[in-house]
């Protein structure tokens, strides 16, 4: 097995020039930009993007994997990065029980599918039917996944931009492996209803 380099992205990455085009005032609420010109998080990980070997990397962990598709531009990656991730609830939930892995729909870097077969990002995103970003496809820990293409054995998969709510309820729903035995949406119900019984409002948009 590969051994797998991983950095932390971002304590690197300098703001591009869209942050420096942006007035001070907006500045502070804008997330932070790494040298690809994408939104970035400080517990995303580098890898030699070699999936079999980040899956069981993670596994050993206890960690599922997570790979995100984005694109620079994309105004809802930016809401992903400025809401979602910018919740210290989610993202400590999110780097506590999963390594993540984020790639360009468009980048021309070298990945190898779970399947072995090597191609660039952006034709991977075509392999998996990723059509829009953000996209992010859950792989469990448990999950069985050699030897197979990667969208044959995800685990979920979140296609586009979900509020805080349901982004969250997702990596639960995975981490949890209640995504075995129900659909998402009957997960989310019984979330609802027990926050609700605790006197607790969910705020589901």
């Amino acid at each position: 097995m590969t051994i797998t380099r991983r950095t932390v992205l971002g304590a690197a990455a300098i703001q591009g020039l869209l942050w420096l085009a942006m007035p001070a005032a907006l500045a502070s609420d804008e997330p932070a930009v790494a040298d690809n010109g994408l939104f970035t998080q400080p517990f995303f990980i580098e890898t030699f993007l070699e999936f079999a070997d980040d899956h069981a990397e993670a596994a050993a962990e206890g960690k599922g994997l997570v790979v995100i598709f984005e694109q620079r531009g994309c105004p809802y990656c930016r809401e992903m990065h400025r809401v979602n991730f910018a919740d210290p609830q989610i993202a400590d939930f999110v780097s506590d029980h999963f390594n993540v892995i984020q790639l360009d729909m468009w980048g021309s870097r070298e990945v190898t599918d779970f399947d072995g077969e090597q191609m660039e990002e952006k034709a991977l995103a075509r392999k998996w039917g990723v059509n829009f970003t953000p996209t992010l496809v859950f792989f469990a820990a448990d999950a069985d996944v050699a030897g197979k293409p990667g969208n044959t054995v995800e685990s979920a998969r979140l296609p586009g931009y979900f509020k805080p709510f349901h982004f969250l309820s997702m990596f639960e729903f995975v981490d949890s492996g209640a995504w075995r035995d129900e659909p998402f949406q009957r997960f989310l119900q019984q979330k609802g209803e027990r926050l609700r019984e605790q006197g607790k409002e969910v705020d589901l948009w």
